[in-house]
């Protein structure tokens, strides 16, 4: 069994790669399911994303991803920090 080809990519100066992107519309969808299961994190965007209090932030993690990982990334970038 081989491993699945990773396709590398440069974005905005950050650089990711994505094993298939036919998959990308059913993740955002999955991630939309889970905003709606993460409402402490949905109202941190409402209530914070025009102030940008983690403007200036530079936040880096080694996380196993998932969609609420998803959510919590999409977040502090909401909120100004720079994700890495």
């Amino acid at each position: 069994m081989t491993a699945p080809t990773l396709t590398a990519d440069v974005r905005n100066g950050i650089d990711f790669k994505v094993a298939d992107l036919n998959l990308a519309e059913f993740g955002r969808k999955e991630i939309r399911l889970a905003e709606h299961e993460m409402p402490g994190l949905m109202a941190l965007r409402r209530e914070y994303s025009e102030v940008l209090p983690l403007k200036g932030a530079r936040i880096s993690g080694s996380l196993h991803m998932t969609v609420q990982t998803a959510v919590l990334i999409e977040t502090l970038v909401a909120l100004g920090a720079e994700v890495r």
